[in-house]
């Protein structure tokens, strides 16, 4: 803890930030160890071996290789068209490129809800072709019997509570979860239920900060907030939207920190312009 002196009034004033543990390579005992010191955990999307260095190396705690894939990477409306196969071609390139983050992969929408082997097999799927370190699935009570599944063949499992993408057209809307008191009150014992079972953290997705306090105090495991305010133990976002290249999406969540489109688009503009006109390459650009 370091200790300021101001010149001005004569009096100490400390800064009460604590230095962050340096984590050679996060796990998901990491994480609960971070929500015990208060540190909060930052997690992005990654789908490919290149952005995946990036996000690594900028010192990102968790990647999640998200089903969110289908949106941003094949141009799908929704998180359900992408496959198994597809997923942990994702993962796999992920996986190459992470020196220090925790890799954790979603499991596709038709993997895992109707019969808990069907769970299993796809998780172990994800395990061992691709080398990720654990799996996401979303739901609550409903799924409970596919995560017990997983966990007791030692696969590590975040679990994914109130806006769940998978079951778009059973909300029929994007909108806030767990607004109204008896939602909130299911979404609080599915988080209980979450942790009871073994789950070693839960996305919590669109749902009322005072929720997300509540449902973070009550239970010993990481909670991870999109749209869900800051009382969450950490936050993640979908990469291309934090970096300005999906110019579409503008939730009130999220936070831009690069305008990409239009960087990548000027510049495109000004290559083509040049080949054009000859331009380039120039002298200096060729054998």
């Amino acid at each position: 803890m370091r200790v300021q002196f101001s010149t001005f009034t004569g009096n100490f004033h400390k800064n009460m930030s604590v230095a962050k543990k340096e984590y050679k390579r996060v796990t998901t005992n990491t994480l609960v160890e971070m929500k015990g010191n208060k540190e909060k955990i930052s997690m992005l999307t990654a789908y490919d071996y290149s952005m995946a260095k990036i996000v690594d190396g900028a010192g990102v705690d968790v990647i999640l290789v998200g089903d969110s894939a289908s949106n941003v990477m094949a141009g799908h409306e929704t998180t359900l068209p992408i496959t198994l196969d597809q997923m942990i071609y994702h993962a796999s390139s992920v996986v190459r490129a992470i020196k220090r983050a925790l890799i954790v992969v979603d499991l596709p929408f038709g993997s895992y809800q109707s019969d808990p082997k069907e769970a299993l097999r796809s998780a172990i799927r994800i395990m061992k072709e691709s080398g990720a370190h654990a799996v996401k699935v979303e739901g609550g009570k409903e799924v409970k019997e596919s995560i017990k599944r997983i966990l007791n063949a030692g696969i590590p499992v975040m679990g994914h509570l109130g806006l769940t993408p998978q079951s778009i057209y059973k909300f029929g809307t994007y909108t806030v979860r767990a607004k109204e008191e008896e939602e909130a009150k299911r979404l609080k014992e599915d988080a209980l239920m979450l942790e009871k079972i073994g789950c070693f953290g839960m996305v919590l997705e669109k749902i009322p900060a005072t929720l997300t306090k509540e449902v973070s105090e009550s239970v010993s495991i990481p909670t991870i907030g999109i749209g869900a305010g800051r009382h969450a133990d950490g936050q993640v976002l979908v990469i291309h939207d934090l970096l300005g290249i999906t110019h579409e999406f503008n939730p009130r969540f999220l936070r831009r920190y690069m305008n990409l489109y239009d960087d990548m688009t000027n510049a495109i503009s000004q290559y083509v312009d040049d080949v054009k006109s000859k331009d380039f390459p120039n002298e200096n650009e060729q054998y």
